[in-house]
């Protein structure tokens, strides 16, 4: 049977990093607040010179060459963002162009932080039809551009990055309990749109007119997130009929130190196994999955062979997970 395989890992991140004592000097916070709640103590702002379009380029750059092949190969590209550069055309377009591909499928996903695994299961089920062979997956973000830098409560908590990877259509054995069977086993996505006021952007171009800014309640959307994530995680684990201590590592969505900490202990997971970045790279949204993945994977940890979930919950809400052989 074809699966998608997943060849290749690459992530980005803007020049300028902060820390939260640079940021407690413009905002009335301290780095002792930020770690206490957060567990973040760093963040990658955008310079003016870099958008979504250039980091999700310089991302897909690195996970074609970890994949081996070049640009002209690759024949979808699949961009989850809920910042693109422009209302359109898709900031996939763009990718395209700057990647010197001429002719492809190129088109954005736009379910926030979730984005990344709904825009896995899209180009999942495209080379499962047999329509597309190589697929690059992107989760790219400038959620700098979109915070309310007086709001003290959600500004601290975001920051910019893209991360991307390639997904190749191979034959694969059927039993998802043999070593052999690599490639994405499963995926479970949901949304639920009763929650769109605990979490959205105050601003559009249909109702405002304007980009607006964003806007959370914070407590509520912890709450959801643990039940949730930790429901999804075992959803997507049953339609594989593999057991939870046969995973290797979770990379879970980077929202909250608070909310990994939290859905590790709902799962029984060992903190070991749960990869984590949110200290340096705050909430990337649609790029956090594929950037903490990228992260885990260079530094060695995530081997050929490795069980890994990954999973997310953003605004609207929507959630989802996806486990993958690598």
């Amino acid at each position: 049977m074809i699966r998608a395989v997943l060849t290749g890992t690459g992530s980005a991140l803007p020049a300028r990093r902060v820390s939260n004592a640079e940021l407690a000097e413009q905002v009335d916070t301290s780095d002792e607040w930020i770690v206490e709640r957060t567990g973040i103590r760093f963040r990658h702002i955008a310079g003016e010179d870099e958008t979504t379009a250039t980091l999700a380029r310089d991302a897909a750059t690195a996970a074609i060459a970890a994949a081996g092949l070049t640009a002209g190969d690759i024949d979808l590209i699949v961009l989850a963002t809920a910042t693109p550069d422009n209302t359109f055309p898709a900031t996939a377009t763009k990718v395209q162009a700057m990647l010197g591909i001429d002719d492809c499928v190129a088109f954005d996903v736009a379910a926030v932080c979730s984005g990344f695994l709904y825009a896995v299961q899209v180009a999942d089920s495209m080379i499962r039809a047999g329509a597309h062979r190589r697929a690059l997956v992107i989760g790219a973000e400038t959620f700098s551009r979109i915070l309310d830098w007086e709001d003290r409560t959600t500004c601290v908590l975001f920051g910019d990055g893209a991360g991307a990877i390639v997904l190749e259509a191979r034959d694969s054995v059927d039993d998802v309990a043999d070593a052999g069977a690599r490639g994405i086993l499963a995926t479970r996505l949901h949304a639920d749109g009763r929650h769109n006021g605990l979490l959205y952007v105050d601003g559009g171009p249909s109702t405002t007119g304007t980009v607006g800014k964003l806007r959370m309640k914070g407590r509520e959307v912890f709450r959801h997130a643990v039940v949730n994530l930790a429901a999804v995680m075992e959803e997507a684990l049953q339609a594989t009929g593999l057991p939870t201590d046969a995973v290797d590592w979770v990379v879970p969505h980077q929202a909250n130190a608070r909310i990994l900490d939290a859905t590790a202990r709902k799962l029984s997971l060992p903190s070991e196994k749960v990869v984590v970045t949110v200290d340096q790279h705050a909430n990337t949204s649609a790029a956090s999955v594929p950037l903490a993945l990228d992260q885990a994977v260079r530094d060695g940890r995530i081997l050929p062979g490795h069980l890994v979930v990954l999973e997310a919950m953003g605004g609207g809400f929507t959630w989802g997970a996806a486990i993958i052989r690598m």
